[in-house]
């Protein structure tokens, strides 16, 4: 199945890959619909072999990074829709997050493809970097107020703010959210990171009434929402 999996990678040389990150390219790696994506071919190689990958993978390596990018992403999103599934590394962090796979991850939600991630500990900047969205400025807003009409106000407020933002908000009401932000800003596009990391994982991206739509009745999961910048 076509997908486009964001590979964290360990800031210093000295640690190891993530454990699910390393079984995954263990078992993929070497097959034929596979596409490996790497910042740097030396940083890449040195890292792969130090990890224990099969060093016959490396000749799969192709270099997506900010001099690669605008030309390589049509390519890569024509792989992804033939059926490939594509992993990304960068040379350290997390791809996607204040990264040139930003634009990628972006492309791949308005083609209908596919994007997750292996394990990462942080989910504000997974949800950030598995959303999309131009993030050169963006705000970590906290919780939604509870009550109204602190509530809306609080809302109207931020939504002024023409950059990305991300709000937390307790599990049982997350539909309410979303409808909330229906009737407060119809065409402002949002992400929704349900489970991230779990088995279950869900991510939806649209306007606030496309999201409502593909909700399910008594949905009351963890979550992170991601608001992209006015367009």
């Amino acid at each position: 199945m076509s997908e486009l999996i964001l590979v964290p990678t360990p800031i210093s040389d000295d640690l190891p890959l993530e454990t699910v990150a390393r079984e995954r390219l263990l078992e993929d790696a070497l097959k034929e619909d596979v596409v490996l994506l790497v910042e740097e071919h030396k940083v890449g190689r040195q890292r792969w072999l130090k990890w224990g990958l099969p060093r016959e993978a490396i000749e799969k390596f192709q270099l997506f990074n900010e001099h690669t990018q605008e030309k390589m992403r049509p390519d890569i999103v024509k792989l992804l829709k033939s059926g490939k599934r594509v992993y990304l590394l960068s040379d350290c962090g997390l791809p996607a997050f204040c990264d040139p796979g930003q634009h990628l991850v972006d492309a791949c939600h308005k083609q209908g493809i596919k994007v997750t991630s292996t394990p990462f500990p942080n989910s504000i900047a997974l949800a950030v970097a598995l959303s999309g969205f131009s993030h050169d400025r963006f705000s970590f807003c906290g919780f939604v107020p509870v009550k109204d009409p602190e509530r809306t106000d609080w809302m109207k407020r931020e939504l002024k703010k023409n950059e990305t933002l991300v709000w937390m908000e307790t599990p049982y009401r997350l539909k309410k959210l979303v409808e909330e932000l229906s009737k407060l800003n119809s065409n402002r596009e949002i992400f929704l990171g349900m489970d991230l990391g779990n088995p279950a994982e869900t991510l939806l991206r649209g306007t606030p009434g496309s999201v409502m739509k593909r909700l399910g009745e008594t949905e009351k999961r963890e979550f992170v929402l991601v608001i992209g910048p006015i367009s």
